[in-house]
């Protein structure tokens, strides 16, 4: 009987174990993913730098080309409504001291003729009232004795003129017997005669001069009372016209207090307010005239020569959108303002003003100036002017170059010129200050991520 043997087969000869292998592939595969992502971020951040290199060297200057159409020239603006030839409200003179508001009208409140709008502190006034007449009293108390003394010394002054005439009357009597009397009495009675009639002399010629200075005093005395009187004038006068009335129907409009010391460079000032002090001559407030309104803005200097006093505007009132609104230019003002904002006041009357309109709305005004057909136009800042040149500069290739063209008519938008063609592309910058302000702004490397 015969058995079969069986037996383990031995491992081949230099194969290493499995465990062994399992660890070196992975090994490998580490390896690899680690070379792969290294090679992938250098690829991006090469490509990155690459695009940040060649960023700079791309233009990013602004273009727009030149058109060929219609254009509607108007200057656009923004105003505010408000009554023409208004009603103009100061504070009185009243010898140059300042005054206190002690009542006073809300802006925009509606008031009728005769109604108080504003009232100033009266006690100053009050207090110079009562002076002059006391002054006035006292005055009048003088002339009254001054006229009883006259008339007492010329009553004194008669009975002494009677006496001296009855004494030269009495002499002349005496005389008469002279002849009749001896030598020395009939010279005693001649010298009694002429210093009778001298005394009388003297009395009339001392009356005259009395009389002539009572009336000189009693006319000092009036002049005194005409003093008083004239102070009590005026200040009854002030006193009345530190009350200002409305002489027409309308809305209060406040005018800004200029009289304080807080004022800014490029502040807003208050309106004048209840307690304010106003200096004598100042505009506290007005009342517009509601049967004409006019509209008054603020334009820029570049479109004063495109305007015309008669010109026709069109308004729209931000507070009264569905109303449409027409008028014409009524007056330019002079131009004003720091050099970088030169501006002026240009006043527009409104042709169909409407109740719903108030004294201070903002409005839209648009003036169409003129009207060209079939014009070459670019956008305002494609247009450069240096050194009595007018220019712009056209794309050639991959640069700009400096062209001169004829400026035909422009606004704060749009420019109508001539010498350059239909289509052509134009830099809306300058390409040599642009492309200065680039290379000396860019770094490349700050475009990297972190």
């Amino acid at each position: 009987m015969s058995t079969l043997a069986t037996s383990t087969p031995a491992p081949p000869r230099n194969r290493p174990p499995e465990k062994g292998r399992s660890r070196r592939w992975r090994n490998v595969a580490i390896v690899a993913c680690i070379c792969a992502a290294a090679i992938a971020a250098g690829a991006f951040y090469g490509i990155r730098f690459s695009r940040a290199l060649n960023g700079g060297k791309k233009s990013s200057i602004p273009t727009a080309r030149v058109q060929r159409g219609d254009i509607t020239l108007s200057v656009f603006a923004r105003g505010e409504i408000r009554g023409g030839n208004p009603e103009m409200l100061t504070a009185p003179l009243t010898g140059g001291t300042d005054m206190h508001i002690t009542f006073l009208r809300k802006s925009g409140e509606e008031v009728k003729a005769g109604d108080v709008v504003v009232e100033f502190d009266k006690t100053e006034q009050e207090y110079k009232l009562k002076e002059a007449e006391a002054d006035l009293a006292e005055a009048n108390q003088h002339i009254l004795q001054a006229t009883a003394q006259m008339k007492a010394d010329e009553e004194e002054d008669r009975y002494a003129l009677l006496k001296a005439q009855t004494d030269v009357t009495v002499a002349e009597l005496d005389v008469r017997k002279d002849p009749l009397l001896p030598s020395i009495t009939a010279r005693q009675n001649d010298l009694a005669l002429q210093s009778a009639r001298d005394h009388l002399a003297q009395l009339q010629q001392n009356l005259t001069n009395r009389k002539g200075t009572d009336e000189a005093g009693i006319v000092m005395q009036q002049a005194g009372r005409g003093k008083a009187e004239s102070q009590a004038l005026t200040a009854r006068q002030n006193i009345e016209a530190m009350t200002l009335h409305a002489q027409r129907s309308g809305y209060v409009s406040l005018k800004q207090n200029t009289s304080g010391n807080f004022f800014f460079f490029g502040m807003t000032l208050p309106l004048y307010q209840v307690g304010d002090q106003v200096r004598p001559g100042m505009a506290v407030a007005e009342i517009p005239d509601l049967k004409n309104w006019e509209l008054s803005a603020n334009i820029g200097e570049l479109d004063r020569g495109h305007l015309v006093v008669g010109e026709k505007v069109a308004i729209t009132v931000i507070a009264v959108p569905d109303e449409k609104f027409s008028g014409h230019v009524k007056e330019l003002g002079g131009t004003t303002g720091p050099p970088w904002d030169r501006h002026f006041e240009c006043k527009m009357t409104l042709d169909n003003p409407s109740p719903a309109l108030r004294p201070g709305m903002s409005a839209k005004i648009n003036v169409t100036t003129d009207e060209l057909h079939r014009v070459l136009w670019l956008p305002a800042q494609a247009l450069f002017e240096s050194d009595g040149r007018t220019f712009v500069y056209i794309r050639s290739g991959g640069n700009f170059t400096a062209k001169d063209v004829k400026l035909v008519r422009r606004n704060e938008t749009r420019v109508v010129i001539t010498g350059v063609s239909e289509g052509q592309e134009v830099a809306l910058a300058n390409p040599a200050e642009a492309s200065n302000k680039k290379t000396s702004t860019s770094n490349p490397l700050e475009s990297l991520p972190r």
